[in-house]
């Protein structure tokens, strides 16, 4: 871990962002420019966040599959918006093997050049959808609920490491069904949970909403989506679900005979998360004294850091740090101990902290003798005693509370910077200071693209939550019936 003093997160906020990642020792780029190596410590957020998750996925009806990364080319220009969207990210295998040349060095075989090209999955739509053509004949074999955890690759030309690199992790909804209600009814309730996991599990606030035109997913009838308000002020889409109409259905044949003996296609949707919330998560909680973490997805909830001044003392405060410890551990609380002694107490204190645990807890001579344990949590400015008597009750009931006040606190920050805004000239300048702005459009996608340009805002959903009012669109003064979001996004 980095001792470096962090950048001030009021001062730089994107360096701000990327000193959090190395002080927690979270991720580094890999070798491959735009690649992330995930460390041991980032990956433990990722896997607490996926354990929880794909337990609520199961519990909805879904199975896991997995479905191979390598995509043949033609697969692509069977849905002509999927390719349009995705050509410019795709990554594409044209040969199978290596030699060594006549100098020694090693070359791409021209022998061993592929029939057709392969795409390296930027998504796997069109791959599950060949696959559910074949698995597919009756309406008996409807719903089929899949989902597959995998690595994608987009080939990225600005990266950001968890925001955006050329190779992610994430989860990959796929479903079919027999009839549009059904669909649409699955992307709803899949962007539900997603909304679940964000605000109850993260403690991060949410807007959902359905994508304009303009923005929705390449090949989808309509695309659904979490938002996000970043500390900065900025968007993130958190998670997305799209209702596929019939198009990838007609493009690769998914059909079935229903139960009036008449041939339908069935209907698809696809949905996901992706490694991109830990991003998310370091900057709507992370203060400049490093990451803060919702207990929730912390790997480590509570910290105890013995303090041994001499051998005398040194059996009591163990036999103390042991009982609580196997205590919290009785009570489901993901609890370590750190008994390093090459390292100072003040760089235990100062890595623990920049790691985002909740609770430290110190315990030396003197808090045995009277008792107690030294407690500090994450989110305060202070330390205080805990008595051992009760301390379990008391840090499980902390933990509760931290939940609960980090999501209020980035809740709080939300309202106080989403603003109704009637006037274009004004939103041109209040913008450049971040926020969430509801404001009236046509839904001319022309608009639309000129408020992009000329701001770098975009629309980051129409919420569902939005009422239906009158008014005229903040650009062009057409009448429009709804307010939606403009900001800018990450």
């Amino acid at each position: 871990m980095s001792n470096k003093q962090l950048t001030k997160r009021e001062e730089n906020f994107s360096q701000w962002y990327l000193d959090v990642i190395t002080a927690a020792d979270l991720a580094e780029h890999g070798d491959v420019k735009g690649t992330m190596i995930i460390k041991p410590y980032g990956y433990a957020i990722w896997e607490r966040l996926q354990r929880i998750l794909d337990d609520k996925i199961k519990e909805t009806g879904h199975q896991n599959a997995y479905f191979p990364m390598f995509i043949p080319k033609s697969f692509f220009s069977k849905e002509a918006a999927h390719v349009s969207g995705f050509a410019k990210e795709c990554a594409v295998v044209t040969h199978y093997r290596l030699k060594t040349d006549e100098k020694g060095e090693l070359v791409v075989d021209p022998e061993a050049k592929l029939q057709e090209e392969l795409i390296v999955r930027p998504t796997s739509e069109t791959i599950i959808h060949s696959a559910f053509s074949r698995w597919i004949k009756s309406w008996r074999d409807l719903p089929i609920l899949i989902n597959q955890w995998a690595n994608i690759v987009r080939w990225e030309m600005r990266t950001r490491l968890f925001l955006r690199t050329s190779e992610f992790l994430w989860q990959e909804g796929h479903t079919a069904h027999a009839t549009e209600a059904e669909a649409e009814a699955e992307a709803r309730k899949m962007l539900e949970v997603y909304k679940w996991l964000a605000q109850d599990i993260m403690a991060m606030p949410v807007i959902d909403g359905q994508k304009s035109e303009a923005e929705k997913f390449a090949g989808a009838l309509r695309t659904y989506a979490i938002e996000a308000m970043m500390q900065d002020g900025k968007s993130l889409q958190a998670g997305t679900s799209h209702n596929l109409g019939q198009g990838f259905a007609k493009a690769f044949e998914v059909k079935f005979v229903d139960e009036n003996n008449t041939q339908q296609y069935a209907w698809m949707t696809s949905w996901g998360v992706s490694t991109r919330l830990i991003g998310g998560l370091i900057m709507t909680h992370s203060d400049n004294k490093g990451l803060v973490l919702p207990p929730q997805l912390a790997p480590i909830q509570v910290v105890i850091i013995p303090i041994i001044k001499d051998d005398n003392s040194a059996k009591k405060v163990l036999e103390a740090v042991t009982k609580l410890k196997e205590d919290l551990q009785t009570a489901a609380v993901r609890v370590h101990v750190d008994s390093r002694d090459f390292e100072t107490m003040g760089n235990k204190m100062y890595e623990w902290e920049k790691k985002g645990v909740p609770l430290r807890i110190e315990i030396g001579p003197r808090d045995v003798e009277n008792k107690q344990v030294m407690l500090a949590c994450r989110d305060q400015d202070k330390k205080s005693p805990l008595p051992l008597s009760g301390a379990v009750t008391a840090i499980t009931d902390l933990l509760l509370d931290m939940q609960k006040s980090l999501f209020i606190k980035a809740q709080k920050r939300l309202t106080e910077n989403s603003y109704n805004i009637d006037n274009y000239s004004e939103f041109t300048k209040k913008v450049e200071n971040g926020g969430f702005f509801y404001a009236h459009w046509c839904g001319n996608a022309k608009c639309e693209e000129e408020i992009k340009q000329e701001t770098k805002a975009t629309i980051r959903c129409m919420p569902f939550a939005q009422k239906e009012e009158k008014g005229v669109c903040m650009k062009c003064n057409k009448d429009s019936k709804k307010r939606v979001i403009f900001a800018r996004a990450y």
